[in-house]
């Protein structure tokens, strides 16, 4: 069974930085897709970013890319979320996901372990 325990929301300031993290147990996690994605009140869970286990490979939502970097660390087995010139419109619970098998990145139902969420409110 994996296990999926995000760290590092919080409240910010608009322009503020903040990163998140996501330690991830139970499985061998070199061989997962990674992603991160958040859920804004009212509103569908929605793709953030994802990182490939082969390759490395790095996919962003329009919406945060060139603000946002996703990164992954096998050592640790962590999978992290830098989040720079945050805006308001990123408050959201954000939830980190690991992806075994195949389906696209970008669909929340691709993801077969999914972490508790964490916060992250930006305020104006």
């Amino acid at each position: 069974q994996v296990q999926l325990v995000e760290s590092g929301g919080g409240l910010v300031q608009a322009g503020g930085s903040l990163r998140l993290s996501c330690a991830v147990s139970g499985r061998s996690f070199s061989s997962l897709d990674m992603g991160w994605f958040r859920q804004a009140p009212g509103k569908e869970r929605e793709f953030v970013a994802a990182v490939t286990w082969y390759g490395g490979s790095t996919y962003y939502a329009d919406s945060v890319k060139g603000r946002f970097s996703i990164s992954r660390d096998n050592t640790k087995r962590t999978v992290y979320l830098q989040m720079n010139s945050l805006k308001p419109e990123d408050t959201a619970v954000y939830y980190c996901a690991c992806r075994l098998y195949s389906g696209s990145l970008h669909i929340p139902g691709s993801y077969d372990g999914w972490g508790q969420g964490t916060q992250v409110t930006v305020s104006s």
